[in-house]
C-alpha cells in the first residue's frame, strides 16, 4: 500500500481542502484559551461545545476519534485535540493557529507570575505563596482521586498503580519515575489484554509516510537533545532536553507532569522546592492547558540577572519543547491508530502505563506537595475544604486558588 499522503488508505487520508483560515482558527481557540478553566477533561468538554455543537467543524464521531486517539498517547490530550481539529480546518497554518491560541493566554499568565514572583517578599507574598501550596495540595489529591476511578477499576491495575507509588516512595528520582512506567506497561500487556473498539479519527492530511517521519523525529529528539545537552547541561539546551523528555513520557494528564519535573529540576538545582510548588498552584488559577506551567519554569530558570528579552526566550523554549513530543507523537499516532487501537497488547500496556502514571501521582502527592505544604492542622482542614469543594461540588479551581489563598492570609494574620 503507498505511503503518500495523498493515496490510499495509509492516509485514510487525505482530507479534503482546508474549509476555513488560520486566523479564525486562532480566533476561536484564543477565546477557549481565555475561558478554559478546570483541566484537559473539562477543556474537552469546552471543545465539543464550540467545536461540534455550535460551529459544526467535525461530526460527534469524528471529534471522538481525535479523542481517543490523544487519551492514547503521551502529552496533553486537550492541547492535542486543539491542534488537530486546527489541522482538520485550516491545514499546517491551523494546527500551529490553534495551539498558539489556545496556549498564549496561560503562558503569558504564567510568565508575569515569573517575573513578579522573585520580587515579593515579606509575610504577606508569603502566605499568598503558601496558599498557592495548598492549592496543589487540594487539585493533585482530586486528580489522584479522579484518575483511579477511571484508570485503575480493577485489581490488576490497581495493583500496578501501587507498586509503581511503592517503586517511586522508597527509591524516587527520575530513573525509578521510567521504571515504575515500564513495570506498568509490561504488567498490563500481561494482564490488561483485551481488545475494545475506539472511535476512529477523522481524514488528516497525514499518511503512513508522515507518520513514520513524526515518529522519527519524536524519538531522534528525544535520544539527541540530552547527548547533546551533555556538551551545556547547565545551557539552555540542557533546559531543552529535561523539557522535552517530560513532555514525552506525560501519560495520564497534565497534572502527571508535575512529578516528571519537579524530579528533573529540583534536586539538581535548576529551580527550588518553593518556587516550583508556588508556580504549580499558580497553574491552577489561569485558563488553558497546565502545560504552560512551563512557561513559568523557564522564565525562573533563565540565568540570574537577564533582563526581560532573555528571559522570555527561555520560556518560550520552555513552553515550545515540553508541547512538541506531544505535537509529534500525536501525528504519528494518526496512520498508525488502527494498529494500537486495536492490538489486545498494545492496548494491555497503555492501560498499565496509564494506572502506574496514577501511582507516580500518588507518590507526588505525598512529597513534595503534601510534606512542604501541610505544616500543622490549620493548613489540612484548608487542604480537605479544598478538596471538597473541587470534588464534591464541583467548584471551579479559580474558586479553590482565591480560598485557599485567603484562607493562607487569614492563618498569617492570626499567627
Amino acid at each position: 500500500m503507498s505511503g503518500d499522503p495523498a493515496k490510499g488508505p495509509a492516509s485514510e487520508g487525505a482530507e479534503p481542502p482546508a474549509r476555513g483560515g488560520a486566523l479564525e482558527v486562532f480566533a476561536v481557540a484564543l477565546g477557549l484559551g481565555l475561558t478554559s478553566f478546570g483541566g484537559p477533561i473539562a477543556h474537552l468538554g469546552y471543545f465539543e461545545r464550540t467545536y461540534v455543537q455550535r460551529r459544526r467543524w467535525l461530526s460527534a464521531g469524528d471529534y471522538a476519534g481525535l479523542v481517543a486517539l490523544c487519551q492514547m498517547v503521551p502529552g496533553p490530550a486537550s492541547s492535542q485535540v486543539s491542534f488537530l481539529i486546527g489541522l482538520r480546518r485550516a491545514g499546517w497554518p491551523g494546527a500551529l493557529a490553534a495551539w498558539l491560541g489556545f496556549t498564549l493566554p496561560s503562558a503569558l499568565l504564567m510568565f508575569a507570575f515569573a517575573w513578579l514572583a522573585p520580587r515579593l517578599d515579606g509575610p504577606l507574598p508569603q502566605a499568598i505563596l503558601h496558599g498557592l501550596k495548598l492549592v496543589a495540595v487540594a487539585v493533585v489529591a482530586q486528580a489522584v482521586w479522579s484518575m483511579a476511578v477511571k484508570l485503575c477499576p480493577d485489581l490488576q491495575r490497581a495493583a500496578l498503580a501501587t507498586v509503581a507509588a511503592v517503586l517511586l516512595l522508597l527509591f524516587g528520582g527520575p530513573l525509578m519515575q521510567l521504571v515504575a512506567l515500564a513495570v506498568g506497561a509490561g504488567g498490563g500487556a500481561l494482564l490488561c489484554r483485551g481488545p475494545q473498539s475506539q472511535p476512529v479519527p477523522p481524514r488528516l492530511p497525514v499518511g503512513r509516510r508522515a507518520g513514520f517521519v513524526f515518529m522519527a523525529i519524536f524519538i531522534g529528539l528525544l535520544i539527541g537533545l540530552p547527548v547533546a545537552a551533555q556538551a551545556a547541561p547547565r545551557s539552555m539546551l540542557g533546559m531543552i532536553a529535561i523539557f522535552y523528555k517530560t513532555g514525552a513520557l506525560v501519560f495520564g494528564g497534565g497534572h502527571v507532569v508535575l512529578p516528571l519535573l519537579r524530579d528533573a529540576l529540583v534536586p539538581s538545582g535548576w529551580v527550588g522546592d518553593n518556587a516550583f510548588l508556588s508556580g504549580y498552584g499558580a497553574a491552577q488559577a489561569v485558563p488553558g492547558p497546565l502545560f504552560t506551567f512551563a512557561a513559568y519554569l523557564g522564565a525562573t530558570i533563565a540565568p540570574h540577572g537577564s533582563g526581560i528579552g532573555m528571559t522570555a526566550l527561555w520560556s518560550a523554549a520552555a513552553l515550545v519543547f515540553i508541547f512538541l513530543p506531544g505535537g509529534l507523537v500525536a501525528l504519528a499516532g494518526l496512520p498508525l491508530w488502527n494498529w494500537v487501537g486495536h492490538h489486545p497488547t498494545a492496548r494491555g500496556a497503555l492501560a498499565g502505563v496509564n494506572a502506574a502514571v496514577v501511582g507516580v501521582l500518588g507518590a507526588a502527592l505525598y512529597t513534595p506537595i503534601w510534606t512542604s505544604a501541610i505544616l500543622g492542622a490549620r493548613d489540612l482542614a484548608v487542604a480537605l475544604v479544598a478538596f471538597m469543594l473541587l470534588e464534591r461540588w464541583r467548584a471551579p479551581p479559580i474558586l479553590i486558588v482565591v480560598f485557599s489563598v485567603a484562607s493562607a492570609l487569614v492563618m498569617a494574620w492570626l499567627r
